[in-house]
């Protein structure tokens, strides 16, 4: 017992010597406040510090990270005789990534590394930072990014469909520019005027009818017209009616309206007969033909007269038609307008609003590029450590001894429990239940004596020989002595 413990007290004594310094650097990191306040440029990232800062770290410690700083800065003495997967396996036992947070304190981080010198441990972590710093501006600015890109192409899409909308309108106004709802007022009152016009037409053009049917009965009674002797006579007598119905007209209509056309034509052609008349001077005799000559051209006139009117009532009955038909596709005309108007409301809703969102993207993106959003800075980057921190030799060696000493103890209860042999009185009376006169003990002969001791030296030389072996193996063929110390140690909470 005394041989194994104090076997596994030197072992652990020599490793202790033995193992090669190892330095470890450390860089710390926070997470910063956003320099502009939420309140006046709202953040695209939202995500939780410490979410991020966990994304990053999954980011960082990916194989091909390891592999390349373990490879650009020969972090390990025999990287040529090990394989990609144990030279990763190395780099993530030698890093250690810490994280603190809580309500209202501050989010850090914290990356240690630990290698064989002290100058690949600073180039180790610094590069640690670098690819975190990098990977969080990255990050954010590519979110920032990937959002206003989205928002740029959703302004764009619905800017599109805004125009194909008020186009869908234009042409179908176009298509039914007699029957819009806006002008279903104006139609109405059209259609009110044209009524009460064409009822004017009607009476006007039976008064006409009237009126020339009056004259020829009159000038078929009495040869001549209904007119008292006076100074005038009957052209200049029609010259002062037709002058005082262009009075009346005139105080209604315009020079361009077809009566007072038609009667300034009536007042002309009279004017010009009268003057042929009055060069000619007729007689007594001249009479009945002038008369028959006024009744004429009176009856020509009354009969162009409702020829006019006949036309002007078909108009009015057209157009009459035309607006009838106009009103009655209003009612589906609005509602389809107000289907295309709703629809091109909505899309505007949308495109106001992504336009908004589009702008606070522009600024949020700006801050993301600018580095005034939240961003991790470096407190404290990693230096060259002047002083080994490890391996712990004190701790070794106190736990090769306690181990050594657990082990004997381990041993010695192995051998109680396997001796099955009589070494006292007390076991013969519980054994054989009998009482023993006298006690004499086992006497070994000398042959016996020395086989015994023989064993005992061969399974010292085997212990001292195979454990050495044993570790060497380890070392050389499984994994340094000195990472698995450390990582025994870290199991312990030794260090």
């Amino acid at each position: 017992m005394v041989g194994l413990a104090m076997v596994c007290s030197a072992i652990a004594v020599y490793a202790a010597l033995t193992l090669p310094p190892v330095y470890s650097a450390t860089a710390r990191l926070q997470v910063e406040a956003p320099q502009i306040p939420d309140d006046m440029v709202a953040s695209i990232v939202r995500t939780e510090a410490s979410e991020q800062l966990q994304l990053i770290q999954e980011q960082l410690m990916t194989r091909a990270n390891l592999l390349e700083i373990a490879r650009k800065y020969r972090v390990f003495d025999n990287m040529n005789a090990m394989t990609p997967d144990s030279i990763v396996d190395a780099m993530q036992q030698n890093t250690r990534i810490r994280r603190s947070s809580g309500r209202n304190e501050a989010t850090l981080m914290s990356i240690t590394f630990t290698a064989a010198r002290g100058q690949v441990a600073a180039d180790v972590v610094n590069d640690y930072t670098t690819l975190v710093l990098e990977a969080n501006a990255t990050f954010r600015r590519d979110r920032a990014q990937n959002t206003l890109t989205f928002f740029q192409q959703e302004t764009e899409r619905l800017a599109d469909e805004i125009d194909t909308q008020s186009n869908r309108i234009i042409a179908f106004k176009n298509e039914n520019v007699d029957a819009l709802p806006e002008d279903l007022s104006y139609r109405q009152n059209r259609q009110s005027v044209l009524q009460e016009r064409l009822g004017r037409l009607e009476q006007e053009r039976a008064g006409v009818i009237n009126q020339r049917n009056e004259m020829v009965s009159l000038f078929e009674a009495t040869g001549r017209l209904d007119r008292p002797v006076a100074e005038l006579s009957p052209e200049e007598r029609r010259l002062e009616e037709l002058k005082q119905q262009l009075r009346e007209l005139l105080a209604v209509y315009s020079q361009t309206n077809p009566r007072v056309v038609l009667v300034q034509n009536q007042i002309a052609r009279l004017e010009d007969s009268l003057t042929e008349t009055a060069a000619t001077t007729p007689g007594e005799g001249g009479a009945p033909a002038q008369e028959a000559s006024i009744i004429d051209v009176t009856l020509a006139e009354l009969d162009q007269r409702v020829v006019e009117i006949d036309q002007e009532i078909t108009r009015v009955n057209d157009e009459l038609e035309r607006l009838a038909r106009a009103i009655a596709a209003t009612s589906t005309n609005s509602i389809t307008l107000e289907r295309l108007d709703r629809d091109l409301e909505s899309i505007r809703a949308r495109y106001n609003t992504t336009l908004n969102n589009l702008n606070q993207a522009r600024m949020a993106e700006r801050v993301e590029v600018n580095a005034q959003g939240q961003r991790i800075s470096l407190i404290e980057g990693a230096v060259v450590p002047q002083d080994p921190s490890g391996p712990p030799r004190k701790k070794i060696a106190a736990a090769g001894v306690g181990g050594g000493l657990m082990l004997a103890i381990g041993v010695f209860v192995l051998f109680e429990l396997l001796n099955q042999r009589v070494r006292h009185p007390a076991e013969i009376k519980a054994r054989f239940n009998i009482v023993p006169i006298g006690v004499l003990p086992y006497l070994e002969t000398r042959g016996e004596r020395l086989r015994r001791r023989s064993l005992q030296v061969l399974t010292l030389v085997a212990v001292l020989t195979l454990v050495p072996a044993g570790l060497y193996y380890v070392h050389t063929e499984f994994m340094p002595l000195e990472i698995l110390a450390d990582r025994v140690l870290q199991k312990l909470g030794l260090t």
